[in-house]
C-alpha cells in the first residue's frame, strides 16, 4: 500500500522525477532572465510549456520555493539594522566585528542563511537562487500564496498527443478586464432624473 506517498509517478521513479521537477523549476525560474542581446533568452518570461500532469506536480515544489524566498527577504530586511556600513577589513569593520552588534546581526541572519540553503538543495542552480530571492521574492512580498497559474491549451502534444498546459508566475501576463466608458454615477443620475416639463405638459392636454 502507498502510504505516506503524495503525488503522481507519471511513469518514472523517485529519483527520475526529482531531477525532473529540479530542472522544471529551474527552467521556470531562469526563464526569467533578461539579457542584452536576446541569446538563448525564452520566448515569453516566467512561463514554460509542459503537460497537465507534470504542471499540477510541478506547481506546489514552485510555489514553497517561492514562499521560502519572501521569508529569507523579510529576515534579511531585519538584519540589515545591525549591519555595518564600513568596508569589509577595515578598522570599523573589525570593531564591529568584535561588538555585540555582530553577535546580533549573526543570529538574526541565521534562519535566512538556513532558508537560502534549502532552496539550494532542491535547485541545485545558483543562479535560479539569485533570481528567486532577488526578483520573484521581491515581487511576491505582498502575496500569500499563488503565486503560478496553470493554463490548459488546446492543441495537444505532437506524436501522442498529450494533454499540454503552461504554467507561469502571476503578474506578468495577467488580463486586464475592459472598464465601462460611461461612469456610474452618471447613469445612475440619468435613471433618476425628473420627466421634463414639456412632456407633461403634452401628457395634460
Amino acid at each position: 500500500m502507498r502510504h505516506q506517498v503524495k503525488g503522481k509517478k507519471l511513469g518514472r521513479n523517485g529519483s527520475h522525477r526529482k531531477a525532473m521537477f529540479r530542472n522544471m523549476a529551474s527552467s521556470l525560474i531562469r526563464s526569467l532572465i533578461h539579457d542584452d542581446d536576446g541569446i538563448g533568452q525564452a520566448k515569453v518570461p516566467g512561463r514554460i510549456v509542459t503537460t497537465v500532469a507534470k504542471a499540477k506536480e510541478l506547481r506546489p515544489r514552485i510555489e514553497r520555493l517561492v514562499t521560502i524566498a519572501c521569508r529569507a527577504v523579510l529576515i534579511e530586511e531585519r538584519a540589515r539594522e545591525f549591519e555595518s556600513g564600513a568596508e569589509k577589513g577595515s578598522d570599523a569593520w573589525k570593531e564591529w566585528r568584535q561588538s555585540s552588534r555582530w553577535i546580533e546581526w549573526s543570529q538574526t541572519i541565521g534562519p535566512a542563511l538556513a532558508l537560502r540553503r534549502r532552496a539550494f538543495a532542491v535547485l541545485r542552480d545558483q543562479e535560479a537562487v539569485e533570481i528567486l530571492f532577488s526578483e520573484l521574492a521581491e515581487r511576491f512580498a505582498g502575496r500569500n500564496g499563488g503565486y503560478t497559474r496553470i493554463v490548459k491549451l488546446a492543441t495537444p502534444r505532437l506524436g501522442d498527443a498529450g494533454k499540454r498546459a503552461l504554467i507561469e508566475f502571476v503578474g506578468q501576463n495577467d488580463r486586464v478586464r475592459r472598464t465601462a466608458t460611461l461612469d456610474k454615477l452618471t447613469v445612475r443620475a440619468s435613471v433618476e432624473a425628473p420627466p421634463s416639463e414639456s412632456i407633461g405638459d403634452s401628457v395634460d392636454e
